[in-house]
């Protein structure tokens, strides 16, 4: 970065260090509120790292996350590269290998990933990417909390190819292995959560049927959470069957969230204000803004997950008090009618009609009867 840039700096100004390296990359990037298709996002090339790319910073990210996606070209193995933070990784495309070391002298490992794969790259560790397909290019999402990081240091070279080496972790856990379920109390979680996983290499989020009902939300939800060993970084991942949508809730910002699988939209919203509708398939990408409602309406024929990257514990916006945490979510009866006559002609279109129990729209009290939504093809 200048001295002139630097000097040019004013106070509250809302363009960050990291929003001034990412635009000297001279790749695209993606504002607004959400991406159709990470699949096909038009990128190009990245000098620094000798690959196509592109940043993704929607409505919402600003100053607290990080996502871009990278493309791995048919048979080719990326430069290495030295990163001092915790990047989650998800594979929107491809098959290929990841080779990552603690330091020259220590030994390195190598596991294998496919598309749906999701896992954790640890801090100061470097890493390589490897595409095991000849005939077609792999597709990557990156996220981490570098904007942050940069507001405190204002220096890309702490970040990238910092000479500090930390402890080597493979040595404290069977790094990459198969990830392990926690259980824990209903007096340590007041959200009702009573297991969460834990692991940093996850195969196949489409597939993934390890899930726990998530009642709370309705709509016959599954959840399972997760948290990445020796990292603050966290994720979740629901889902919810066709013909049927979740209740609107809210939450703090840089929250980002893609599809592995499933046909819908949508809908978010500042309190008070104008509703924004956000259609979404397989490989789509958006952000809900900071404490701005959110609905997820499920319009297909299969169930539909949604994979939500967590910002950073602080960022969560979640209410500590029962009492107040009621104020972040909208129960069906009290949801604006529009919402329910926008999902029935939505369906409409698809000739297909909604499966909501209309005991939901009248009773606040409705408890979901869970049994016929629990099928093993969730």
């Amino acid at each position: 970065m200048s001295k002139a840039a630097q000097a040019d700096r004013k106070m509250w100004s809302k363009i960050y260090t990291y929003d001034e390296w990412m635009e000297a990359q001279g790749v695209p990037i993606y504002r607004g509120y959400y991406i159709e298709d990470l699949r096909t996002l038009e990128l190009e090339w990245w000098e620094a790292r000798q690959c196509k790319a592109a940043f993704i910073q929607l409505l919402g990210q600003e100053g607290v996350t990080s996502a871009r996606v990278t493309e791995i070209p048919p048979g080719k193995t990326v430069s290495p590269l030295k990163f001092s933070l915790d990047e989650i990784v998800y594979v929107v495309e491809g098959r290929g290998l990841t080779t990552i070391w603690a330091g020259e002298n220590r030994p390195k490992k190598t596991f294998e990933w496919q598309k749906h794969s999701m896992f954790l790259l640890p801090h100061n560790y470097t890493h390589q990417f490897s595409n095991m397909q000849g005939d077609k290019p792999a597709r990557l999402l990156h996220y981490n909390y570098m904007p942050l990081t940069l507001s405190g240091v204002r220096d890309v070279n702490f970040i990238f190819g910092n000479p500090y080496e930390g402890p080597d972790i493979q040595n404290q856990l069977d790094f990459y292995s198969e990830a392990k379920m926690v259980q824990q109390s209903l007096l340590d979680d007041s959200w009702g959560r009573r297991a969460y996983w834990y692991g940093n290499f996850f195969p196949d989020m489409r597939a993934w049927d390890k899930l726990d009902s998530n009642a709370r939300r309705g709509a016959g939800g599954r959840s399972v959470y997760i948290q990445f060993p020796d990292s603050e970084m966290s994720c979740h991942m629901s889902v919810f069957d066709a013909r049927l949508y979740k209740k609107a809730h809210r939450h703090g910002p840089g929250r980002v969230i893609v599809i592995p699988v499933g046909e819908g939209y949508s809908i978010m919203w500042e309190e008070g204000k104008e509703k924004v509708v956000v259609p979404w398939h397989e490989a789509s990408c958006f952000v809900p803004p900071n404490k701005w409602f959110h609905q997820h309406f499920n319009a297909g024929s299969e169930p539909a997950r949604y994979l939500a990257l967590h910002p950073p514990m602080q960022f969560h916006g979640h209410a500590e008090k029962v009492e107040d945490r009621a104020k972040d979510q909208i129960e069906y009866v009290n949801e604006d009618k529009w919402v329910r006559e926008k999902f029935e002609a939505e369906l409409a279109k698809r000739g297909i009609t909604s499966l909501m129990p209309p005991e939901a729209y009248v009773d606040p009290e409705f408890e979901w009867n869970w049994s016929p939504f629990l099928r093993k093809s969730s």
